[in-house]
């Protein structure tokens, strides 16, 4: 994907995400990867109002190409890409529902639905470090296998091969959140069912 490619599918993404309430204002933060750059939102700017020239890229050293303040949180989405090939594209976002999880210092499950387990998976909570951070950084990189992850007292974070894929995960991510508060300790699906659910990954 060329470099003006990337950046309006980063915008068109910014905007959904904006739309369903899953950015809020300018919190949260987006990438994505294009060739052996990244591109992310910049810091403190309205995620659901930006435009191509708003983007901000970086080198996968970390060195900002061109002009533009990145997010505070670029240490961790340089983090991730650098450490899988597959993953390009990383969403940030303080959902109401996962966000209320990550205070409460809740797991959240996934076991409610079939979708839960086969578009999520395991969904593990990161301690909570300072954003911006090397703790965070390092933090997020002991789970770094996961498609998505809560972010103790902090929000959400989703990854995912292509944008809409990353974007998908946290739209069902604030879902299974939702239906947690909802259903107040419904019985999860069985754990053969679970297990054979899994294999469908």
């Amino acid at each position: 994907m060329n470099e003006d490619e990337a950046r309006k599918k980063l915008c068109d993404a910014c905007s959904d995400l904006y739309r369903k309430r899953l950015l809020i204002s300018a919190g949260g933060n987006v990438s994505i990867r294009s060739d052996d750059h990244m591109l992310i939102t910049p810091s403190g700017r309205n995620k659901g109002k930006l435009i191509s020239d708003d983007i901000v890229k970086m080198s996968m050293n970390g060195d900002v190409i061109g002009k533009g303040r990145p997010s505070i949180e670029n240490k961790f989405h340089l983090a991730l890409y650098n450490s899988n090939a597959e993953i390009n594209a990383v969403v940030h976002c303080h959902p109401l529902y996962c966000t209320a999880i990550a205070v409460t210092e809740k797991k959240i499950r996934t076991d409610l639905t079939p979708e839960g387990i086969i578009l999520l998976g395991d969904v593990p909570t990161v301690p909570y470090r300072t954003p911006g951070s090397d703790a965070l950084v390092n933090e997020i990189m002991k789970i770094s296998g996961c498609d998505a992850a809560i972010m103790e007292h902090h929000g959400a974070i989703t990854v995912g091969r292509t944008m809409e894929e990353a974007c998908d995960r946290m739209e069902e991510l604030e879902f299974q959140a939702h239906l947690q508060f909802i259903t107040n300790g419904a019985n999860g699906l069985p754990s053969d069912e679970v297990a054979k659910l899994r294999k469908m990954r």
